[in-house]
């Protein structure tokens, strides 16, 4: 199950199962402001998971105008005695599915406690999955190259890399469902949220959102403060989201969090990468070198590095890793995961919330001087991140200004952070932290990995979580959790 979470909220390749066309019954569509529960798909999610959709508004500036479906599901309470209320959950993204999450967290450990205080509700956000989806064509190229730019060694490799990304935004832009981008944001996903909290009939909601999910529940909670019962925000974004800022992060994430790798690296010979953590950094760039001049198997230096990206999300991915670097060490044949057929939504609606919610340079000698910069402070990934993209070309319009998070609000935001999170980094944790002031307290927990709650052993960070969504408590300040379980 814990790859399964590091797929959800993996920013690298996005590679996201989507549940089958089945997902939703035809007979369970609701009118405006109610739900009407059917079964979900045996081969989807447990008996217990229920579904159905949500009318909302495209455009909330018009809300008697056209509308588009949210998927949402329900685990509910097997104590209904002592309910509280709904948890409404985000695995993460933005692309990421959510309406079999409540089933997977149920199976992944989050406590029975927590089960019977809350109805769990899942959703699928707007341009994804089985809501309303987006598309922008993508090649199977397109696809297998991930959101990640190519790796800019100069100057010239920056200008060479924005014809693929004005092709995509293109695509993004000529498609189909090009009526839907200027409208899939995050601020319009957090009113949809708002929208299905109406819908379930309770006058508040708390909340449980990982990766992107911590940027969706911050806006969440500013847009609408008093509406917030318990928010729980787990390996968190800066306050500006995936913003350029953020992308060029990633970079930092890696090395932050790369010294792990090494280590499991030394500590297992047989993978014959390198006998110190020096000798395995090195290997990274070796063999980083060596698939940028001579691919192997359709796989370059620029997948390598995403690939190792995407790795360290879990500790549990390492052996797998390490079998990749061997393989191409020794020429042994690569082995390729395959690309999960829900990607191109995945993508598409990925590029939608990313180039949507903020603005992006526009020209593209910024992307070569940040890229100069950020491959001599990061160089592992840093002449990746801060390469162009498709957000380059998005039209400059918005239809609102990003959501700014303040500090303006109840006191009710937890914070759960890990010290070496390759995905959110502590450095932008720490931004929204500030933002907040004190309406969070963050507990932050030394180790590396994306995601704290309920899947990782820290006894000490997942307490503080339980305590927090079934008795309202919070650490009395913010809170340093030592390494490994606490007892």
């Amino acid at each position: 199950m814990r790859r399964s979470l590091s797929l959800a909220l993996t920013a690298a390749t996005l590679a996201v199962t989507a549940l089958p066309a089945s997902a939703v019954s035809s007979g369970a569509a609701s009118a405006p402001g109610s739900l009407k529960w059917g079964p979900c798909p045996e081969d989807a999610a447990p008996p217990r998971l229920q579904c159905s959709t949500l009318e909302v508004p495209l455009d909330y500036r018009a809300p008697n105008g056209r509308r588009i479906e949210i998927a949402v599901s329900r685990l509910p309470s097997e104590k209904p005695s002592r309910r509280r209320g709904v948890l409404v959950t985000n695995p993460g993204g933005p692309g990421g599915p959510g309406l079999t999450y409540p089933a997977l967290l149920a199976a992944s450990g989050l406590p029975q406690k927590v089960l019977d205080t809350y109805d769990i509700i899942g959703f699928d956000p707007r341009g994804v999955g089985r809501s309303t989806p987006l598309t922008c064509d993508l090649t199977r190229e397109q696809q297998w190259r991930g959101n990640f730019p190519p790796y800019a060694h100069t100057a010239a490799d920056v200008a060479r890399a924005a014809g693929p990304a004005r092709k995509i935004a293109e695509q993004c832009l000529g498609s189909p469902t090009a009526w839907m981008l200027p409208h899939t944001t995050t601020a319009n996903t957090a009113r949809d949220m708002d929208r299905i909290r109406a819908a379930l009939g309770e006058r508040k909601l708390s909340y449980l959102g990982a990766s992107y999910g911590s940027y969706l529940g911050a806006v969440y909670t500013t847009l609408f403060p008093r509406r917030g019962d318990r928010i729980v925000l787990d390996s968190n974004l800066g306050p500006g989201g995936y913003d350029i800022t953020a992308m060029r992060l990633f970079a930092r994430g890696l090395e932050d969090r790369f010294p792990d790798f090494a280590a499991f690296a030394v500590a297992h010979p047989e993978y014959g990468l390198g006998s110190t953590p020096a000798q395995v950094t090195a290997k990274f760039y070796a063999l980083a070198e060596r698939l940028d001049a001579n691919p192997v198997q359709d796989v370059d230096g620029a997948a390598l590095r995403g690939y190792t990206f995407e790795s360290l999300y879990a500790d549990g991915s390492m052996p797998r890793l390490a079998e990749f670097w061997q393989a191409v060490d020794t020429g042994r044949p690569l082995p390729l995961p395959e690309l999960p057929a829900n990607l191109e939504n995945t993508m598409a609606s990925r590029f939608a919330v990313v180039c949507g919610d903020s603005r992006w340079p526009r020209g593209i000698g910024r992307y070569q001087h940040n890229a100069a910069v950020d491959r001599l402070k990061y160089p592992m990934l840093g002449g990746s991140t801060a390469n162009i993209n498709p957000c380059a070309f998005w039209p400059r319009k918005r239809i609102e200004p990003p959501v700014r998070i303040t500090d303006r609000g109840p006191s009710n935001v937890l914070m759960l952070q890990n010290e070496r999170d390759p995905g959110t980094p502590l450095a932008g944790a720490g931004e929204l932290r500030r933002a907040f002031g004190g309406r969070a307290t963050m507990v932050t927990v030394d180790q590396g990995g994306h995601g704290v709650y309920p899947y990782g052993r820290n006894t000490c960070a997942n307490e503080a979580a339980t305590r927090f969504l079934t008795t309202g408590e919070r650490p009395a300040r913010d809170l340093a959790c030592p390494a490994g379980p606490s007892r």
